[in-house]
């Protein structure tokens, strides 16, 4: 039978900077590449242990959306996004 993952990308994307927030990874440019193997190593154990046929990962755009426009409170008193993850 398929079986279908959805994941919330931003999630999966902040759920893995923070993971490695401690031992940060940075690469040879010296940029911190910690969001990036999070995410990845964290699809690489779902995709593992549920063996889904199908996934999908859907991300926040960048600009604001309707949501912010419909209500101006949307994620207003969140703190901005760390600078490795933009």
């Amino acid at each position: 039978m398929a079986k279908l993952m959805l994941i919330d990308g931003m999630a999966a994307v902040y759920r893995g900077y923070y993971a490695m927030n401690n031992n940060p990874r940075i690469n040879s440019k010296g940029m911190n590449t910690s969001a990036a193997l999070g995410f990845t190593m964290g699809l690489y154990d779902l995709m593992r242990s549920q063996q889904p046929s199908h996934i999908g990962v859907a991300f926040d755009m960048a600009k604001p959306t309707f949501r912010h426009e419909m209500y101006s409170e949307y994620k207003a008193h969140r703190d901005p996004m760390p600078e490795e993850i933009e």
